[in-house]
């Protein structure tokens, strides 16, 4: 039996592939059943980023919300340890699963950890060497407590081993290059974004901006936006979905020069894969997005100073910019007249969620 950690809107995309492998084995009769609990420790609860991900996805029927909801990052960490800690030793699964680098994922490690139950960590060994991020203690700790580690680049894997560790590494490729291959068609069958925003392809730029890095410093995320309205003032039409935070944090930065921006709310994963697809250029703080960017072959202007992934920015396609304007422009104007063909190997062959079950079943789930 294996328990699946997850909170936070990216990790529901995640967890679905491999949720989507473990059904699929077992449908085919002759093989040992798998039984999978997921747990949801409520990081994510409104329903724009949350209930919604679980219905559209596919995901197994949730068991178990521990209904954490938001709070500071140490007093948000440590109710979620109490609670997954209680769950463990309920369920007493053989595996488990934590994805990414969020403060549910720090929990569970943790909490794993202490009861001596063994974990595997789904996109280990990414590194931002931004110590000021509270993700990347996360995800630093999550993989020195893991006993499997999932990679999904060549060079998470060298990093995990610049740090000593080379037990239990497999590199996978990305679950997210998984469920965009997948979705992306049933987003072009099914999303109806497009009409309900009144927007054409290629006639549009898709901005998302969350990060606490970012959202935190009211300076900062003034700069962002008033750099996006700018990007709006010179002819583009500028489609922004607000996660809550943002829009709390917007409306505390009291920005008003942002009025010719299209800010909506959160919208489901498969209408996100349609603006992205579609738009011109991204522009995001966003793992996910810029890598979904990368897929779907948009080019991407990255408003951070370092990321994660760095392989998309290597090969030319995506473009750090940070948060200075004039930066940001210049980066997209070059992004908007790129012509480039994305190497999606980079990330797997959109295999990853079987390869994770196959180690997985090896290491008696």
């Amino acid at each position: 039996m294996v328990t699946t950690i997850i909170g936070a809107r990216p990790q529901f995309i995640k967890a679905a592939v491999v949720s989507s492998a473990v059904q699929k084995h077992n449908m085919e009769s002759r093989r040992p059943q798998i039984t999978e609990v997921i747990v949801h420790t409520g990081q994510h609860y409104d329903d724009n980023i949350s209930a919604i991900f679980f219905r559209e996805l596919n995901i197994p029927e949730l068991e178990i919300n521990l209904g954490v909801g938001s709070g500071l990052h140490g007093q948000q960490t440590g109710q979620m340890l109490i609670r997954i800690e209680e769950v463990l030793l309920s369920e007493k699964p053989d595996w488990v699963i934590a994805y990414g680098d969020t403060n549910s994922t720090l929990a569970g490690a943790l909490a794993t950890a202490n009861l001596r139950i063994p974990i595997a960590h789904v996109e280990a060994g990414l590194r931002s060497f931004n110590r000021e991020m509270f993700e990347e203690y996360n995800r630093v700790l999550a993989d020195h407590c893991s006993d499997l580690l999932f990679c999904p680049t060549q060079s998470a894997v060298q990093n995990l081993k610049h740090e000593g560790i080379t037990e239990g590494v497999h590199w996978v490729g990305d679950v997210m290059c998984d469920s965009v291959i997948y979705n992306i068609k049933l987003a072009e069958k099914n999303s109806r974004i497009l009409e309900t925003q009144n927007l054409k392809a290629k006639d549009y730029v898709l901005a998302t901006v969350y990060r606490a890095e970012n959202t935190e410093d009211l300076k900062k995320l003034k700069y962002i936006f008033c750099t996006l309205d700018k990007i709006a003032q010179d002819g583009w039409n500028v489609i922004v979905p607000l996660h809550p935070r943002t829009r709390k944090s917007l409306n505390d930065s009291e920005t008003s020069s942002i009025n010719n921006l299209v800010l909506i709310n959160p919208v489901s994963y498969l209408d996100m894969l349609l603006l992205g697809k579609q738009a011109k250029v991204v522009l995001t703080d966003s793992g996910g997005v810029q890598k979904e960017a990368f897929w779907l072959e948009v080019p991407c202007v990255i408003l951070r100073n370092e990321t994660e992934w760095v392989e998309t920015v290597e090969t030319g396609w995506n473009y750090l910019a940070g948060t200075d304007k004039q930066t940001i422009i210049n980066a997209f104007n070059i992004a908007s007249n790129s012509d480039l063909n994305t190497p999606h190997k980079l990330f797997g062959s959109g295999n990853a969620g079987d390869l994770i079950l196959q180690y997985l079943i090896s290491a008696h789930i």
